[in-house]
């Protein structure tokens, strides 16, 4: 193995640079054009990306320092085979290079031939390479992956055992945050070896979790594509020739690394690469355009997207106070250990005096169980909700006589499609058309206190009662999916909510909430509003009740109704034209043809 120093390439006239933000630590595996460093002038930034694949030996900048053209930035160790392939490129091109005083009268046309002829003489070597030198399988540690900022999860499940043959991203282990569990999958193909791990340990990122044998079969940054690089080497050195003329006219026009094509990066270029990202379309909100305008570079950008973090609301380390993604990491890791704070704390930051300790066990035997972290979490956001939230309840009753005739006559045809027919889904496309008409339930309240965030999407939360506590799975663009649909997406996530495996992302995004106590009984009650949605719905038992039509009392299917709604969005009157529209369309379906 051989290591080579990478350096600054061309600056495009500017004198000195400064290093924003590192891509890659020490011992990273590159591959070709990946980005190392991201470097800022003072007119744009621009990523430096690798011109080989291979392993990062030794950083040679840090953050905040001054660079210029030629200026070395990294060592990095090239493998072997990559190694003979630079060097099998260099002869070939000395070659090419060498005078040949015989063919002083040859036309250009004969040349181009002779030159055609040399690469396909030499390609079939190149190609046969990669067979002849393969790599032996490898031994890698499989460790825990970036997972937000948290501290420590729990294992909940062990999904693969020693000698398993796993895929790239086949999954490994189930983990359980705060809010939900996620699988850590395999990073790349190959054979288990080990599992370092059991139920109940609690790891961290970078932790060790197994032990994998990478076959040499099996993709790896850096080993795809070698029998072309000599190639696009060769091609960058005698751009001058006819014939590579045309090839680079055939490829991406996207390769301009110093590397592959020989072209040297345009400083003017770099920021429409860096800041398209975070510019924001005519849709986009008030938060959305104040956010890109915060000082981070697109790596950040796209990390505070996946964590779902406001970059407003993050104070950078960096230089000029430039947002790194260790800012987020430890933005994310505070809001989690506050929000498990509040859960404890009580209600005593609001000035609402604390309920007395009492020593229960002076009156009989007690046990003491331990507050799963989803009923930490669930008394966090109730008691939050109702201490910010104006709450108003009001109630209804929907006739669903003809609406359960409907469902029970689809019930052969539900068993045909396996599914199971319940009233959720009749109720959800109601809501859906409910919240489409009375748009003032399809909002929020800034948090400047000064707008409505209108939502042009109708996401509905439904709330499962499940053993570790109660999930809001949100199902989502009701208004745009059928019956069958919807009903095979609330089994899916029925029991993916009692299994414990739904993912934060699929708990998020939702406008409104149907809570429903129907299997169970009652006549009504008062949900609180899954804050910062608008309202709530409530659903208790039917029964069946004599209803006046005007001539004699009729006995009808009645299903009880309850709307806990934030009086800040909703006034009264907008909750009872809400009302009458949903009871309406649930009273006879066919409304929502109209």
């Amino acid at each position: 193995m051989t290591s080579e120093t990478i350096l600054v390439p061309d600056l495009g006239g500017a004198d000195t640079v400064d290093v924003i933000e590192l891509c890659v630590a020490v011992g990273d595996t590159v591959a070709l054009e990946q980005s190392l460093i991201v470097l800022e002038s003072d007119k744009a930034t621009m990523d430096v990306p690798s011109p080989q694949a291979g392993q990062v030996k030794k950083l040679l900048v840090k953050e905040g320092d001054k660079v210029s053209e030629g200026s070395p930035i990294l060592e990095i160790e090239k493998t072997a085979d990559e190694t003979d392939s630079a060097e099998e490129s260099a002869a070939s091109r000395e070659r090419d290079d060498a005078p040949q005083p015989e063919d002083k009268d040859e036309t250009p046309e004969s040349a181009e031939e002779e030159d055609s002829e040399s690469e396909a003489a030499e390609k079939p070597d190149n190609q046969a390479e990669p067979s002849e030198a393969k790599s032996p399988a490898v031994e890698e540690d499989v460790l825990v992956p970036d997972i937000g900022g948290t501290d420590a999860v729990e294992v909940i499940e062990v999904m693969a055992d020693s000698g398993d043959q796993l895929a790239e991203g086949d999954g490994i282990l189930v983990v359980e945050t705060d809010k939900a569990s996620m699988e850590l999958p395999a990073p790349f193909a190959g054979e288990l070896i080990s599992v370092a791990v059991k139920v109940g340990d609690k790891i961290a990122t970078g932790d060790k979790i197994a032990r994998m044998k990478i076959m040499p079969d099996s993709d790896q940054p850096g080993t795809t594509d070698k029998t072309a690089e000599p190639d696009k080497k060769t091609g960058a050195d005698s751009a001058s020739s006819p014939s590579e003329k045309k090839v680079g006219s055939e490829s991406d026009s996207s390769e301009t690394d110093i590397s592959s094509s020989g072209k040297k990066p345009d400083v003017a270029e770099a920021p429409v690469a860096s800041e398209e990202p975070s510019k924001p379309d005519a849709a986009s909100t008030i938060e959305d355009v104040a956010a890109a305008e915060v000082y981070a570079g697109p790596a950040s950008r796209a990390l505070a997207r996946e964590l779902g973090v406001d970059l407003r609301k993050v104070s950078g380390s960096g230089p000029r106070n430039r947002i790194l993604k260790e800012d987020l990491h430890e933005y994310v890791k505070n809001a989690v250990a506050k929000s498990e704070n509040a859960a404890v704390s009580g209600a005593t930051g609001a000035g609402i005096p604390p309920i007395p300790t009492v020593d229960f066990a002076r009156f009989g035997e007690i046990e003491m169980v331990p507050l799963q972290k989803i009923h930490k979490l669930t008394a966090a956001n109730m008691q939050r909700s109702w201490l910010n939230v104006p709450h108003v309840t009001q109630f209804d009753e929907a006739d669903i006589t003809e609406l359960e005739a409907f469902r029970h006559a689809l019930k052969a045809e539900a068993e045909k499609r396996n599914s199971r027919l319940t009233l959720l889904p009749f109720l959800l496309k109601a809501c859906g058309h409910a919240l489409a008409v009375n748009t003032s339930f399809n909002r929020s309240l800034a948090s400047d206190g000064e707008h409505f965030v209108e939502k042009k999407y109708i996401h509905i939360g439904v709330a499962v009662d499940t053993p570790r506590g109660l999930v809001v799975p949100v199902i989502r663009d009701v208004d745009r999916k059928g019956l069958w649909e919807l009903t095979d997406e609330v089994n899916e996530m029925a029991v993916k909510a009692r299994e414990g495996k739904l993912s934060a992302a699929e708990m998020q995004g939702g406008c409104f909430t149907i809570s429903s106590l129907g299997a169970i009984g009652g006549n009504g009650f008062t949900p609180i509003v899954n804050a910062p949605e608008a309202a709530i719905l409530g659903v208790s038992k039917s029964q069946i009740k004599p209803v006046w039509d005007g001539a004699e009392f009729q006995p009808k299917l009645m299903l009880p109704l309850s709307v806990s709604y934030d009086h800040r969005i909703v006034n009264g009157a907008d909750c009872g034209r809400f009302f009458t529209c949903l009871v309406d369309v649930i009273a006879d379906i066919r409304r929502l043809l109209l």
